[in-house]
């Protein structure tokens, strides 16, 4: 089927639109149960395929293949409950399902019209069981505008997304707009892009449109390398095609024909399904030649990423898509100028081209009357670490730190204290428990030394020590530099070489002076953002928690006791019921004694792997730290049983 006009992509969306308005909550008579099983790459990991498979095989066993669909979906973000499944009508929500409770669901539930209750979300607060997605404290404070298809529709159906208005704004723009409008529509919405640097989309638009150079690229950087992040995944995952029309709708207004989605290779889920959406597109006219029969031709290609965290990177980017290094070159020229072989290329994120369908269809006025000021709509956050919901979420700009923390993600586990939230990867800041209440947008988070990069979003507790996260995003970039800078290759390794003295205990007071300093060197002399922001991590934590890096240097403690260089393990000869169960997991040997004498931790061969801790019965084992390791202090040893003070310190 090609689709040349409006009115067939109408007849196209009534054909679908009664399933979709079901999973809505409509009452349409359609008399049929439809069961979506999420196919994201959390639940996929978890057995949701499994599960999907023998919830078609009992139903065609027991002969209620008409009457009943199972469907893949994409993520609903609600990640910690994975995997999910999602029966209609009535949104009854089953979440940590296992392939051995199928039967259950299809023998109670679809056939026998009563809920497995056990399957369903346990609101802890409220103690009792919420049936329906809408009930559940985790989706109440979001607005989804990005993810709004993810969860609905099946994303290897074409039909499904253009029954929720997909393509419309493609062929509502190539029909009837001027491609000089439809920018300014944008420019007006405020939308900025979400990759990191928050641009004005519009803006670049423009730039793009207006270089008077043939052909031109539209690229979908889709190179998502930061730790704990998963919201371009999920999009593509969930809604491939709100990607593919965002493209084809820029490739209009910039006047190219050509389009690539830069994505990584380790998204298998991810490229399998913009691969089928790239197929129903072109087969239905949506992408290709005189797309609804105008002079207008537009074509996209995928292109893999290995792996690098530069490649993110936009004009390292373009490099790799060349079959280049992936490395930076210096700016200008802007890739709206001189990108892809010289010409003229405009680069956007997933998240940012997900957006563009939605502000074209509901206008610029509803979008910038979404979120604040400054940062218009929504953001996609990725919430991981000492969180109870992680997960993926969407919220107004705006929405509070606390809101997020809290309200959305349900707080830290085991009534830890909260510490620390790291927002925007390696290239963030860590932004302290004083600023709970910040609105999140670009300036805010700025302000506090962080940013809003693509989404990431890792919270940290008490137990957290913020001299080694400093350490481990260091670590990071500076093993993904590529080395082309001399600030990035070398100022990224001297950094991580005075942290990696602190956390083993080898720190001065003047370390401290001269990481600040170099820190500042290279956030200033690097060519391009990874090395520009890679000091972030550390300038945040010692703004807002230097005295750890004190308490490490002048004490040589680790006051979260993490950091093995400063720690020290004895054991309580009182305790000690000489078992032996201790030394027999002790891989080094470095425990020594016999029956019934109490046993010994040799300190030069213990490598402070916690496994004897871990295996006593009697909790003899004591962890404490060391001093008078540094020329500063040699006031001996600490453990355990040392005073109050020294054992909450730890």
């Amino acid at each position: 089927m090609q689709i040349k006009s409006i009115e067939e992509l109408k007849s196209l969306k009534e054909k679908h639109l009664p399933l979709i308005k079901q999973r809505l909550g409509h009452r349409n008579g359609l008399g049929l149960t439809q069961v979506l099983v999420c196919s994201g790459t959390a639940c996929t990991s978890s057995e949701s395929e499994d599960i999907r498979i023998r919830l078609e095989e009992e139903i065609q066993n027991m002969g209620l293949a008409d009457n009943v669909r199972v469907l893949k979906t994409g993520c609903f973000g609600f990640c910690e409950y994975g995997p999910i499944v999602m029966v209609h009508p009535g949104e009854i929500f089953y979440c940590r399902v296992q392939p051995k409770d199928v039967k259950e669901i299809v023998e109670t539930h679809i056939t026998g019209g009563e809920i497995v209750e056990r399957l369903l979300y346990m609101d802890k607060h409220e103690g009792k069981r919420v049936y329906s997605i809408k009930d559940i404290n985790f989706f109440k404070s979001q607005k989804r505008i990005v993810l709004r298809n993810c969860g609905v529709i099946n994303p290897e159906d074409i039909g499904e997304y253009v029954a929720r208005d997909g393509y419309f704004a493609l062929a509502d723009v190539v029909i009837n707009k001027r491609k000089e409008d439809v920018i300014e529509h944008i420019s007006k919405s405020g939308l900025r892009g979400r990759g990191g640097a928050g641009f004005l989309t519009g803006k670049k638009w423009e730039i793009t449109a207006t270089q008077d150079v043939t052909p031109k690229y539209v690229v979908c950087n889709a190179d998502e390398g930061d730790p704990g992040a998963f919201m371009d995944r999920s999009i593509l995952e969930g809604d491939p095609h709100s990607v593919l029309e965002a493209m084809a709708i820029a490739g209009y207004c910039i006047g190219a024909k050509q389009g690539y989605i830069y994505v990584r290779a380790e998204y298998p889920i991810a490229v399998k399904r913009l691969e089928i959406a790239i197929l129903q597109a072109s087969e239905m006219g949506l992408l290709g030649n005189n797309l609804f029969n105008s002079s207008f031709s537009f074509m996209i290609e995928l292109r893999f990423g290995a792996g690098a965290f530069v490649c993110g990177e936009e004009t390292s980017l373009l490099h790799s898509i060349m079959g280049q290094r992936g490395e930076p070159r210096p700016r200008p020229p802007f890739p709206a100028q001189e990108g892809l072989w010289g010409k003229p290329t405009l680069i956007n994120n997933v998240e940012t081209f997900a957006n563009v369908p939605v502000v074209l269809r509901e206008g610029w006025e509803w979008y910038s009357g979404q979120g604040t000021s400054t940062s218009k709509g929504s953001k996609v956050f990725s919430l991981a670490g000492r969180i109870k919901n992680t997960g993926l979420i969407e919220v107004p700009m705006g929405t509070s730190l606390r809101t997020v923390i809290f309200d959305i993600g349900g707080g830290i586990p085991g009534n830890k204290k909260f510490k620390a939230v790291q927002t925007g990867g390696p290239s963030g800041g860590c932004i302290p428990e004083e600023f709970l209440d910040l609105p999140i947008d670009y300036e805010s988070l700025k302000e506090t030394g962080s940013m809003m990069g693509s989404g990431g979003m890792i919270v940290m507790d008490e137990e957290n020590c913020m001299v080694d996260i400093a350490r481990f995003y260091l670590e990071f970039s500076q093993d993904e530099s590529c080395g082309r800078c001399t600030p990035c290759r070398i100022g990224t390794k001297r950094i991580l070489e005075i942290l990696k003295r602190i956390t083993e205990g080898h720190g001065e007071m003047e370390d401290l002076e001269l990481l600040e300093e170099l820190s500042y060197d290279v956030r200033d002399a690097s060519l391009c953002g990874l090395g520009q922001t890679a000091p972030n991590p550390v300038l945040s934590t010692m703004r807002y928690f230097r005295d750890e890096y004190i308490a490490h240097v002048r004490d040589k403690r680790c006051p979260a006791g993490v950091c093995k260089g400063l720690l020290h393990y004895t054991i309580d000869e009182a305790k000690c019921a000489a078992c032996g169960l201790c030394a027999k997991v002790c891989a080094v040997q470095a425990i020594t004694g016999g029956r019934g004498q109490p046993y010994r931790i040799d300190p030069e061969k213990c490598v402070k792997c916690a496994a004897c801790a871990a295996k006593c019965p009697r909790e003899a084992i004591l962890k404490g730290y060391q001093k008078g390791r540094g020329k500063n202090n040699n006031t001996g040893i600490l453990t355990g049983s040392g005073s109050t003070e020294d054992r909450a310190a730890l």
